[in-house]
């Protein structure tokens, strides 16, 4: 199976959406792994952990899936901050669409890992993946995308887990800034045709 890791010589500090190892907490660390289109198991934290063990990933991580292509992983770097993003289009949908709009089963996700250098308290970090998704927006907005993403996307921010606290996480603040523009340079070149 195809899949992207990153690992740490020991824990950070994470906020994720990932459906495994999601939520707030220390992590060792990360995994996106390619589905196919139709991919329909029900049991994805069993699914990442047989993925995790044949990588040899111990500890908690967090487990991301796509049907994109990781082998197209899209990166940028900010000013100590970076971004991965695969970018899978096929079905973007609109946040908020009608009730009937909202059927469609099929995979299509973008799935974003970024790092910010300074400890964040959890709020801030929380902040941050508010600011990724902002500029996930952006960027799918810049791009001609008709949609806010797909149903299934998933972002997760790592931090060290010691040293100087940062207090915000917005788009404005010394962190979410360059976080932001690395995601939107990221997601714009993973657009690319």
């Amino acid at each position: 199976m195809a899949a992207l890791t990153w690992r740490f010589e020991e824990p950070l500090l994470v906020a994720s959406t990932a459906p495994v190892g999601g939520g707030l907490g220390p992590r060792a660390w990360v995994l996106n792994a390619q589905v196919p289109a139709d991919y329909g198991r029900r049991d994805v934290e069993a699914h990442v952990g047989e993925v995790a063990d044949a990588l040899g990933l111990q500890g908690p991580g967090v487990g991301m899936l796509t049907a994109a292509e990781v082998a197209d992983l899209a990166s940028s770097r900010e000013d100590g901050v970076w971004v991965d993003a695969t970018v899978g289009l096929t079905w973007p949908v609109w946040a908020a669409a009608p009730a009937e709009q909202c059927t469609r089963p099929e995979a299509g996700t973008v799935n974003v890992v970024a790092f910010a250098p300074a400890r964040h308290t959890d709020a801030a970090l929380t902040n941050l993946l508010c600011t990724m998704t902002e500029a996930k927006v952006q960027a799918l907005f810049d791009g001609g995308v008709a949609g806010t993403g797909t149903a299934s996307d998933a972002v997760t921010v790592l931090c060290p887990a010691h040293g100087e606290t940062e207090l915000f996480g917005g788009p404005r603040s010394r962190y979410g800034a360059d976080l932001a523009r690395a995601v939107h340079a990221a997601l714009r070149a993973g657009m690319a045709p």
